[in-house]
């Protein structure tokens, strides 16, 4: 609460993100003390963050058993080092960067959840509610982006009448805003059955691709109708344009979140 502590979730790495069970970081048993070595990249809070969830092999076993999560204090370790803010397309606002870890070593209590092994499961644990709170955000930005346009094209003119004059416009709003009204419904419920325990992963990886697809489309949709002023930094929606393109990535790539789909059929 003071913000002593900020956070952040290292499990990406430079050979791979949605793969997680490949990760290559590993931490080795030393008496009372678990060495980790290995590299992080992508890492939101990296540069700020003093408190990391790091996520490592600590077995030699197949797939998620070989994974554990440690709890990294880094202003009370040697051997982390911090590597360059990463110059991102748009949410500017959030440092992103890079992670080293050589011959750090952390308490064997540092183990989050006290036995081995325990990771892959931990992490997964939570990307329902990670996916669902990336489409909460997009049907946000979708709102917001949708609200100025309107208002937008009812002020500004062209060969003498307002932009929604044009049944172009009108048409291309009215398909916005069916397609915001759909989402919308399906989100409201995904978030009922979240909160009664009973949201699943493949309606999760549904709910996340379909929001971020249709956020993309619309708010660049909206780009278009401000016109060149739409390419402008000066205006909100470009900055949405650029901020909201990594949503289609981040938290699983959309490719992952059909695949998961596709097991179910």
């Amino acid at each position: 609460v003071r913000g002593e502590y900020i956070g952040a979730i290292g499990m990406t790495e430079p050979s791979g993100g949605s793969d997680l069970k490949n990760l290559r970081t590993t931490a080795r048993r030393d008496g009372d003390t678990y060495v980790i070595n290995g590299q992080k990249t992508f890492i939101s809070n990296g540069i700020t963050g003093n408190l990391f969830i790091l996520a490592a092999q600590t077995a030699r076993a197949e797939g998620g058993k070989a994974i554990s999560l440690f709890l990294i204090d880094t202003d009370t370790v040697e051997g982390f080092k911090r590597g360059r803010n990463l110059k991102k397309l748009g949410q500017k606002a959030s440092d992103t960067a890079e992670l080293f870890f050589e011959d750090l070593r952390v308490p064997a209590s540092a183990l989050l959840g006290g036995t081995e092994g325990r990771g892959f499961a931990q992490l997964m644990n939570r990307l329902v509610e990670e996916r669902l709170m990336t489409a909460i955000g997009s049907m946000a930005m979708i709102e917001r982006a949708l609200a100025m346009t309107i208002d937008y094209v009812k002020n500004r003119k062209a060969f003498g009448k307002r932009i929604i004059d044009f049944q172009n416009t009108r048409f291309k709003l009215a398909e916005c805003k069916t397609e915001a009204k759909a989402l919308g419904v399906f989100l409201d419920g995904c978030i009922r059955e979240f909160m009664a325990g009973q949201l699943g992963p493949a309606k999760a990886a549904a709910l996340k691709y379909w929001a971020t697809e249709q956020q993309c489309l619309i708010v660049d949709q909206c780009v278009q109708l401000h016109g060149g002023y739409g390419y402008i930094l000066d205006y909100p929606i470009a900055q949405m344009w650029a901020d909201g393109r990594i949503t289609r990535i981040y938290g699983g790539a959309n490719e992952v979140m059909k695949d998961i789909i596709g097991r179910t059929i």
